[in-house]
């Protein structure tokens, strides 16, 4: 099941892709879809209702981020040896993890902010790991059972910011 959420900015509807590829509107269902909604029994009761039924998402609808309210966006750097060799920097010896706001993520087709003066701006396509309850000391047999679902992130940065100005990535990471 694909999970959207479509509308104007601030005004966002919680969505659904339909078995045919069909946008269709689930604001009848499910008042907009939030962490809660990505726990298990929630995505089951989703699953359940009869997508032909629900409105068909207008063609040329804006797309927003899929769920409203993350809680945090943990990201990976340097997760693939390529991009590491491409930066020309070390592989790390433990996860580079740094965090993105939530105010910085954004729809599809929604314009990019980038600090002033950027210099550097750069992007890269990921794999998104949506956790949809609550993981805490896991054991890594038991991992899957927390993952919600997969979405694609286009991570921005502004590579000056980043990796030139001293201190956290952070800040060239979170606009």
């Amino acid at each position: 099941m694909k999970l959207l959420r479509h509308g104007p900015r601030g005004h966002e509807r919680p969505g659904l892709v339909d078995p045919d590829g069909v946008m269709r509107d689930l604001s009848a269902q499910i008042g907009d879809i939030c962490p809660a909604d990505l726990a298990p029994a929630r995505l089951a009761r989703l699953r359940s209702i009869e997508t032909w039924t629900l409105p068909v998402v207008p063609a040329g609808t804006r797309l927003s981020v899929p769920w409203h309210g993350p809680s945090k966006f943990v990201c990976v750097g340097l997760n693939y040896t390529d991009h590491a060799a491409e930066a020309k920097m070390a592989l790390p010896t433990e996860p580079i993890l740094f965090l993105k706001a939530a105010s910085a993520l954004t729809g599809p087709t929604d314009p990019i902010v980038l600090p002033q003066g950027a210099a550097k701006a750069d992007w890269e396509v990921e794999l998104g790991v949506v956790v949809g309850t609550r993981a805490r000391y896991v054991a890594e047999a038991e991992a899957l059972a927390h993952v919600a679902g997969y979405c694609v992130v286009n991570d921005v940065s502004e590579r000056a910011f980043q990796i030139e100005r001293g201190g956290t990535w952070d800040k060239g990471k979170g606009c």
